[in-house]
């Protein structure tokens, strides 16, 4: 029998998700954006949630317990429900994280993974985007030249979550003179050649921190490069960019589900002509669009999710799930405003800055992963 809905400790960790996002999240979210910046309480509160820590190898520090994709997906929709830039932030270190752990070489992660298991919180990030209007992950500018026993990185990256913050970036890049795959590299913050500027001042999602890299022939050993000289085959750069995908399919689907559950009692409440907009047939029919296209975005990123989970390969069902979420997750922000009237444009309300996360998610690559 096919089952569509959570075991009971996946509930268990949606009811936690729910509570954190609710009471640490919410009620910060707009002094955040407003100010471009993320509170240090927040980074160590959403730090001793463990949501990077915990999946790691108990070998270097972490928790040992097994990495559940679906789960995850569950986490971000509940933590991106109280607020996307703030979700992204506290699973940011888990795009780098993640990946020396599941491609990196034994020394790659003795000597990174312990950081991401202190008492502390760890940045380290994942630089993917790049500043083209066409840009694609399968054609990237960004070049990764042999030298001697090491590569000579060059080219440009743009909205690096938490770049500011990060000590180490895992930047990707096509390689060149017969090594033309796709490779991700390590490189420290304060490599010679590279520049790390901004924030970036995007539409929205202003708090997530994101920055701007410019690699100028940045030498690095061929220990830099994730699983060693020879480096992930493209079946795995493209899990990475999957379980990105995903992820901000999940991000989506929680900001679509704010969106929804704020606007319900707003339409209820406002009366126009003598009765609760609620009533009108085009309020009603495009709120419950807007809870159909929700639960759409739902399935189809738990689908995916369950791909990457059982090892399958997800490329189709993670494009699908991203792709569905920026179209419909833009619609219902968009629905959102609209439902509020005049309300949905000023600050009173958080309508307005949602529309603003959901128009620059449907944009992001690496923003985070599962």
């Amino acid at each position: 029998m096919i089952s569509f809905g959570p075991t009971e400790e996946q509930e268990v960790v949606r009811e936690a998700m729910r509570e954190f996002a609710a009471k640490a999240i919410r009620p910060i979210a707009r002094d955040c954006d407003e100010k471009s910046e993320l509170p240090e309480e927040y980074l160590q509160a959403s730090f001793e949630l463990g949501l990077t820590a915990t999946q790691l190898p108990e070998a270097y520090g972490g928790g040992g317990e097994p990495r559940s994709p679906v789960t995850n997906a569950i986490v971000l929709e509940e933590l991106a429900h109280g607020d996307a830039t703030l979700a992204l932030a506290a699973v940011a270190p888990s795009l780098f994280a993640f990946a020396i752990a599941d491609l990196g070489t034994e020394e790659q992660k003795r000597a990174h993974l312990p950081a991401f298991c202190g008492s502390r919180p760890h940045v380290a990030s994942l630089a993917l985007v790049e500043p083209d209007p066409t840009f694609d992950v399968s054609s990237l500018r960004t070049l990764a030249e042999p030298k001697g026993d090491g590569y000579v990185l060059s080219g440009s990256k743009r909205l690096v979550p938490l770049g500011l913050r990060a000590s180490h970036f895992l930047v990707l890049a096509r390689g060149i003179n017969g090594d033309a795959g796709l490779g991700a590299y390590i490189v420290p913050r304060d490599a010679q050649g590279l520049r790390v500027t901004g924030p970036e001042k995007n539409l929205g999602l202003h708090a997530l921190g994101a920055a701007s890299l410019e690699l100028e022939r940045v030498e690095v050993p061929a220990e830099a490069r994730l699983g060693g000289p020879g480096g992930p085959g493209a079946a795995d750069v493209r899990r990475l960019v999957n379980a990105s995908r995903v992820a901000l399919a999940a991000v989506m689907t929680g900001l679509s589900r704010a969106v929804f559950e704020y606007a319900v009692p707003y339409a209820k409440d406002r009366v126009a002509f003598g009765e609760a907009i609620a009533r009108k047939q085009a309020i009603a029919f495009t709120l419950a669009d807007m809870r159909i296209e929700t639960d759409a975005m739902r399935w189809l990123v738990w689908r995916a999710a369950a791909d990457l989970e059982h090892g399958r390969d997800a490329t189709r069902s993670a494009q699908q799930a991203r792709g569905y979420a920026a179209e419909a997750c833009m619609k219902i922000a968009d629905d959102g405003v609209q439902v509020l009237g005049g309300h949905g444009f000023i600050r009173e309300h958080p309508v307005e800055m949602w529309y603003r996360n959901a128009r620059t998610l449907g944009v992001l690559e690496g923003a985070a992963t599962l």
